[in-house]
């Protein structure tokens, strides 16, 4: 009687290979899942970084043009002075106190707009001369990769009577835009992306020394339709 006891006590050749079996099931299942909740885990966290970076460039551009400043350069032909700022449907070049690095001389924006590819920047330092020049110079950045860009900025003709114009010329004007509508739109349809608008108030919108103005408007940061 002891003698069969003993033996129950063991395990056979097929329980132990169904107990590897279940246990390699186990394994390949708790792996599977484990797997698949670290590819889900990557892939919002790299959509996350990605709407981070989106967010911080257009808070930036915003405050950049927000901070625009009636820059004077002389024109080494005729000597005169002329307001730098050069504004487009699809680009735009202005002075601004905001700088990335959060230095505290003026710098030079240009940000503009290629079909297909996204909107570009480049910046520079804003000497005494022509800014332009040296934007030129510079390597371009891709700032956003997903958009495409149009501007737009306010003109005053009279305290009542306000349009949006698809092109700004400072030289021409000898003052600053009252404001700037930036108007993102996404490449190719995306849930995760919208149009977005950015209507940036311009607080010094006149060279003070050529042309006083007390006009001032406040700056919208929105998401919606164009104005």
């Amino acid at each position: 009687m002891s003698h069969w006891h003993t033996r129950q006590q063991g395990f056979t050749l097929i329980e132990l290979m169904l107990a590897l079996a279940l246990t390699a099931l186990l394994l390949g299942m708790l792996s599977g899942g484990v797997y698949s909740v670290v590819r889900d885990w990557d892939n919002n966290a790299a959509a996350l970084d990605a709407t981070l970076d989106e967010t911080i460039a257009i808070l930036q551009i915003e405050r950049a043009l927000q901070g625009a400043f009636p820059h004077s350069y002389r024109d080494t032909e005729s000597l005169g002075r002329f307001v730098y700022f050069e504004g487009a449907a699809d680009s735009i070049g202005w002075v601004s106190t905001v700088s990335p690095q959060r230095g505290t001389s003026l710098i030079a924006w240009r940000l503009y707009s290629v079909r297909d590819e996204g909107v570009y920047l480049q910046l520079a330092p804003a000497l005494t001369d022509y800014p332009g020049t040296r934007l030129s110079e510079t390597e371009p950045l891709l700032l956003l990769e997903h958009y495409t860009a149009q501007f737009s900025y306010l003109y005053e003709e009279t305290e009542l009577n306000r349009r949006w114009e698809f092109e700004w010329d400072g030289a021409d004007q000898m003052q600053l835009p009252l404001a700037v509508h930036v108007l993102l739109t996404p490449i190719e349809s995306d849930d995760r992306r919208q149009p977005l608008d950015i209507v940036a108030g311009v607080y010094a919108n006149q060279h003070h020394s050529l042309r006083p103005n007390n006009a001032s408007i406040q700056p919208v940061f929105r998401l919606g339709p164009s104005p």
